[in-house]
């Protein structure tokens, strides 16, 4: 894969399986992650007609990473 994500727009996200937190209460207020080639796709859970974020592994992994040592604790 090059180092330009493609356009998410232009991919088939018709067979991804969709995963959400279980601490989102089961209200659909919560973000759905899938995986899509070797892309993590980020969709709304109360609007998945909508195209998708799409981010690589990287992206992702350092948004975990940052979520976990707090950094995003301020948000809430």
């Amino acid at each position: 894969m090059s180092n330009t994500k493609p356009d998410p727009a232009e991919l088939d996200f018709s067979t991804v399986t969709w995963e959400k937190s279980p601490f989102s209460g089961g209200n659909d207020n919560c973000v759905e992650f899938g995986v899509i080639d070797d892309l993590i796709a980020v969709r709304d859970s109360k609007r998945p007609e909508q195209t998708p974020l799409v981010y690589t592994r990287g992206e992702i992994g350092a948004l975990l990473a940052g979520a976990k040592a707090g950094a995003f604790d301020h948000l809430t």
